[in-house]
């Protein structure tokens, strides 16, 4: 008598990848293909998918396939907790809420198909409570202090008037970008690819504000501070207070910013004043920005400490107890590289010879020198065209076509590779409690007939 499986695919593949094949495939006798599917399983997973699999050759065991696999929701949630529409004033439905206390909203890959991201698209994080919008931008005001010669506070009415205007068009990404695809789970919001954006911001260098500040021979750091109160309502708390070198705030690309798109900052996004510190966590670029310290030391605020954006330094056991010497702080972002066109899960009329690929690809301080994808599990790759960004810190947009030989279920993988040489991995690696640096490869489901 057959043994009766009581969960679903996605349940089992979702706990246990190598378990799922093994109950649902069964071991494979042939030493020649151990590590890959035989011919009982990949009927079973043909069936399960509901199409033939023209390069079931190439896939490997203890391997989810997209078209099984749950990506994005935390394991404890419910099946449909991405499914329910967002509904916030001005944002696209279709982005995915990860969080409601604090609000954060992820915008899946295909509505990143644009390439200067829509405010409608562009996702939400917060870290505290939202303040209410001001109603007149101009007389917001800020301060500089610390380790400076002349201790500035400003409106920013004067800011615009007293400072050059500059307009680039950035990545912004935050700091979990990728979390969901640790194993076992990180702590934190199950991000997948979408806490990200790249908008055009205008406002002016921070380091031409530092200048006119004077910092002195013991500024080393800087620390952030902003209008959004703690979660708990409590005015003596701090929602987030993260810093960064003198170095990186000095650098022309570091900026405050009072417009996004051409359009006044939206409060939602940190209006009327934030910082934009691109290549860096998102969390550094602070939004409703209230002060500027400069310091003498590395900043030690809220989210500056233990394993708050901090990575590991030697690689520790998945799941482990983390030892806060052996962390250090997350700076430049990994290099990564998504799909935006088509949709996972897209289907294409029978017969369809020919797959046309479409995406972004961004590597925090890096740039990007190539983008490659594969439609045979990574048997063979084929290599991107790629568009030159507009400037450092806006994203490669990319494109490719693949040949695809029968009807029947594939998968597109891509893989993109920073300017030094470093290129995204299969898995996700590095694991650490919160879930920073993530990065594997994106891939996504395509049907054809």
């Amino acid at each position: 008598m057959a043994r009766r499986i009581e969960r679903s695919l996605q349940e089992l593949y979702q706990d246990d990848h190598e378990r799922a094949d093994a109950v649902i495939f069964g071991r494979v006798p042939d030493s020649s293909r151990r590590g890959f599917l035989g011919g009982t399983g990949l009927a079973t997973m043909g069936a399960a998918i509901g199409a033939a699999i023209p390069f079931s050759r190439n896939m490997p065991a203890g391997f989810a396939p997209a078209a099984l696999a749950q990506g994005g929701a935390a394991k404890d949630a419910p099946k449909d907790a991405k499914r329910q529409p967002f509904n916030f004033p001005g944002k696209d439905p279709g982005l995915s809420i990860l969080g409601e206390k604090p609000l954060v909203a992820e915008t899946p890959e295909h509505l990143l198909n644009d390439d200067t991201t829509p405010l409608a698209k562009f996702f939400i994080r917060n870290n505290g409570q939202i303040p209410e919008a001001v109603k007149d931008a101009d007389s917001w005001k800020f301060a500089i202090d610390g380790e400076i010669n002349n201790k500035l506070a400003l409106t920013l009415g004067e800011l615009k008037k007293r400072f050059q205007p500059v307009t680039f068009r950035m990545v912004l990404e935050c700091g979990g970008n990728g979390r969901a695809s640790f194993e076992p789970t990180a702590r934190g919001n199950q991000w997948t690819n979408g806490g990200v954006g790249c908008a055009e911001w205008t406002g002016v260098r921070l380091a031409d504000v530092l200048r006119a500040a004077g910092l002195n021979e013991r500024a080393k750091y800087t620390g952030h501070y902003g209008a959004d109160p703690h979660l708990s309502g409590d005015a003596s708390r701090e929602a987030l207070s993260r810093g960064m070198p003198v170095q990186k705030a000095m650098e022309e690309h570091t900026m405050l910013v009072w417009a996004m798109n051409g359009e006044p900052l939206p409060n939602i996004h940190g209006g009327p004043l934030r910082l934009m510190v691109p290549g860096w966590p998102g969390s550094l670029s602070h939004k409703w920005l209230s002060r500027i310290w400069i310091r003498d030391r590395e900043h030690d605020g809220q989210g500056m400490t233990g394993t708050s954006y901090r990575v590991a330094i030697r690689p520790m056991v998945p799941g482990g107890k983390a030892d806060d010497s052996n962390f250090r702080i997350l700076e430049s972002m990994p290099v990564r590289g998504i799909i935006t066109n088509p949709e996972n899960g897209a289907r294409l009329p029978a017969g369809s010879r020919a797959l046309a690929l479409r995406g972004a690809a961004w590597a925090g301080d890096s740039g990007i020198s190539r983008v490659d994808v594969s439609v045979d599990y990574g048997a063979t790759w084929i290599q991107a065209s790629l568009e030159r960004p507009r400037n450092l810190y806006d994203w490669t947009r990319w494109s490719a076509a693949a040949s695809l030989p029968l009807d029947g279920y594939y998968e597109a993988w891509v893989r993109a590779t920073d300017n030094e040489g470093r290129m995204q991995p299969h898995v996700a690696g590095n694991w650490n409690p919160q879930g920073y640096g993530a990065n594997p490869m994106h891939r996504i489901a395509v049907l054809v007939g």
